[in-house]
């Protein structure tokens, strides 16, 4: 995937929404960016698939060997596949954030909360501003 086509949280986390009929289904991962600020990542721990989440709430967290950042859902919805084979990998979230570094996709409740997610010009203004 392609930052540019991508929506982002203002705690770094992307969406890519995928509609199939009345359905949405969100990827969601961490951003290039979190990844370079986080730098050597030990560990990952992701949710179960089944999880309701809410949009803005942590479902899991990263730590690297300087800290442990939580990771917050950009949408609301049911965690419908999790990317399981990521927190052995955690080399693939560094190499490819946009693609084999995604963590969960989420089957979306309500879309409204999307129009609260930066596009990619936006989001790399607050990249510049945090430095």
């Amino acid at each position: 995937m392609k930052p540019e086509q991508l929506l982002f949280a203002e705690t770094h986390e992307w969406a890519q929404v995928d509609r199939n009929g009345n359905d949405s289904v969100a990827t969601i991962g961490i951003s290039a960016f979190a990844v370079q600020q986080l730098t050597d990542l030990v560990f990952m721990q992701l949710p179960q698939v089944g999880r309701k989440l809410t949009a803005g709430e942590e479902f899991g967290e990263v730590e690297s060997v300087k800290a442990v950042s939580p990771i917050y859902s950009p949408v609301s919805g049911t965690v419908v596949e999790v990317n399981v084979a990521l927190p052995d990998n955690l080399d693939r979230l560094a190499a490819d954030p946009y693609g084999a570094g995604w963590l969960i996709k989420v089957k979306i409740d309500d879309e409204a909360g999307l129009s609260k997610l930066l596009n990619f010009q936006r989001y790399q203004q607050q990249c510049e501003a945090e430095g």
